[in-house]
């Protein structure tokens, strides 16, 4: 049966982090991912987290100068940024009991790309022994180019090649259902083939990346393939919803 974690950068966006994490909570859902909770106290978070007995997945290390880069481990010349970054988001990790940091590649023009595959894998080299200190894992996730134009990593195949080349046991993959089938589709081939290097999965529906009950996904089936395929980690809620996210929750009655 599929496990289910609360991205609460997506979910319960109608209250603060720390109500959001009660809400997660009373919803049902027994573990949260967050994406940039940095404004809020890491101690205000583990006690919150605690309260209400969740597991902590990851969060994302922060975007750098925002909508611009969205991510700085891939991008040249930005080294130093990309390190006191990435130290932000470890220390906050392992302040909240989390275990992954999604660390975002960054946007990069096509010209820079060679350079950018060599600087990222520097990049990830050296935080995966800093992150293996704290036996935190860091995910490396495709995204769709029209939802991130000029973002660096947009193909599984391409994530699973960097992974073999950082060489390193705790970088794995982060394999968001709603990215894959706009990029390339075939998911559950895609899975099949790639699951030994997933780290964590996420869904949303596609296109418009609302609940995973509507759209060209069909999720009943692809949910019962990840169980068939042997994969016992949670996958990250991470869409839009329709309303009030508590209205929407009714597509997970069944794996409940």
């Amino acid at each position: 049966m599929p496990k289910f974690a609360a991205n609460l950068g997506y979910l319960f966006t109608d209250r603060p982090l720390l109500t959001r994490i009660d809400a997660a909570a009373a919803s049902g859902f027994k573990a949260i991912e967050l994406q940039f909770p940095y404004d809020v106290p890491a101690a205000d978070v583990r006690s919150a987290i605690e309260r209400n007995n969740l597991t902590m997945l990851g969060v994302n290390t922060p975007p750098g100068d925002g909508e611009g880069t969205f991510g700085l481990a891939a991008v040249p010349g930005r080294e130093r940024d990309w390190e006191a970054l990435f130290a932000r988001a470890l220390d906050y990790i392992a302040a909240i009991g989390g275990s992954a940091i999604h660390c975002l590649a960054g946007k990069v023009p096509p010209e820079q790309r060679p350079a950018a595959e060599r600087t990222y894998i520097a990049n990830l080299s050296r935080a995966a022994d800093l992150a293996a200190a704290k036996d935190v894992t860091l995910l490396l996730e495709p995204i769709n180019p029209r939802d991130r134009p000029n973002y660096f990593l947009n193909h599984v195949a391409h994530a699973a090649d960097i992974i073999a080349k950082i060489g390193k046991p705790n970088v794995k993959m982060q394999f968001d259902f709603y990215h894959v089938q706009i990029v390339s589709g075939d998911l559950v081939t895609r899975l099949e083939q790639f699951l030994p290097v997933v780290g964590h999965l996420q869904c949303a529906g596609v296109p418009v990346r609302h609940e995973p009950d509507d759209g060209e996904i069909n999720y009943p089936f692809v949910f019962g393939e990840v169980d068939r395929l042997g994969y016992r980690g949670w996958i990250g809620c991470e869409y839009r919803p329709r309303g009030r996210t508590e209205d929407g929750l009714g597509w997970m009655a069944a794996y409940r």
